[in-house]
């Protein structure tokens, strides 16, 4: 993705996911050098009211908050979410996946 120009944001959501699984020294090194933690995006209103819309849209949305609220950063932004769980944001209207 970075080959073909396409730009990496990191919400603070996707970053308190990934800090609070078990990580070695390299992987968060890693993380640091690709997406610094002190540029993670903000969970802001916006996203806030785009999350809680898609709470009332999509069905099973109990238990899956945190998920909504890092597809609110994807539908502010009109950018594609890239992610290993596809299963987790199929039935999310007006958001786009990307594969690799």
């Amino acid at each position: 993705m970075i080959d073909r120009g396409e730009r990496l944001l990191l919400p603070t959501l996707v970053l308190y996911e990934w800090l609070r699984g078990p990580r070695l020294p390299e992987e968060l090194a890693a993380q640091g050098a690709l997406l610094p933690a002190e540029e993670a995006v903000e969970f802001t209103f916006e996203e806030a009211a785009v999350a809680a819309r898609l709470y009332a849209e999509v069905p099973r949305a109990r238990g899956r908050e945190l998920d909504l609220a890092i597809a609110a950063h994807a539908v502010v932004r009109d950018a594609a979410i890239w992610t290993l769980n596809h299963s987790d944001f199929t039935d999310l209207p007006g958001l786009a996946l990307l594969s690799e």
